[in-house]
């Protein structure tokens, strides 16, 4: 683990960094990012949702991200959390807005890491500084729709399985939810179709360089689970569970 010295502020804090924020190196898969419901939320993080986004700069290198973590109000009404996850807080959050209503929950969405700093215990830094900011803004709980590390090497292992493995000291045999739960993360439930990305089969071959040629489920890479392709009907969908962890703040 590499310690930096880090600056992270709020983008509202930092405006000079909006222009750059999604121009930073990533590993986000092409697929990743078709997923039209985060139209409700990314044209808006550097205006509305600014006080919500954490930017972050190495002090010997300043004004260069080295990491950006996002995340948004919602409207729970004390509720279960949702199934459908990170595409339902980002839609309950774009409904609050429109409709006047005042969120009374907030969930993390992303946490990403410059590319050659990958595995150099950054995310669990902004995931520190999340938690700090979700409590500074007064909300007892910040909750997550966590996209395991390591889920995409067993696409066909559900995940209501793979999310409550553990290890023999347990906690979560998964790298990314342990640093959750060392963090003060609880592991909720599953949230089953957390997020939906639906294309034809010619769109997916544009995406991930396979064929999708054949019906029936394809393993992508970076997938958390097989992409559904119907060659027949012209259509291929990937749902993909992700895993709520609450973090109380209080």
């Amino acid at each position: 683990m590499i310690h930096m010295a880090l600056t992270i502020t709020t983008l509202a804090e930092r405006p000079e960094f909006a222009a750059s924020l999604f121009e930073m190196d990533h590993t986000w898969q092409e697929f990743m990012l078709q997923d039209p419901i985060a139209d409700l939320f990314y044209p808006l993080a550097t205006t509305t949702h600014a006080g919500h986004v954490l930017v972050a700069d190495d002090d010997a290198e300043p004004g260069r991200l080295v990491a950006r973590a996002c995340m948004t109000p919602f409207h729970s009404e004390g509720a279960e959390l949702p199934d459908d996850g990170w595409d339902g807080v980002i839609r309950s959050g774009w409904l609050a807005r429109e409709r006047g209503t005042r969120p009374d929950a907030v969930s993390a969405l992303e946490i990403t890491v410059r590319r050659d700093l990958q595995g150099t215990g950054l995310s669990g830094r902004m995931l520190a500084a999340m938690r700090e900011c979700a409590a500074r803004l007064g909300y007892g709980e910040l909750v997550a729709p966590v996209r395991p590390t390591m889920k995409h090497l067993e696409p066909h292992t559900p995940m209501a399985e793979y999310a409550f493995r553990t290890r023999a000291d347990g906690l979560p045999h998964d790298a990314w939810l342990r640093v959750h739960v060392r963090a003060g993360g609880k592991i909720v439930k599953v949230a089953p179709r957390s997020m939906v990305v639906a294309g034809t089969p010619a769109e997916w071959r544009r995406w991930t360089g396979l064929p999708f040629d054949r019906s029936g489920p394809v393993e992508v890479p970076g997938a958390l689970s097989p992409v559904h392709c119907d060659v027949e009907q012209d259509h291929a969908v990937y749902v993909e569970p992700n895993v709520w962890v609450s973090h109380p703040l209080t």
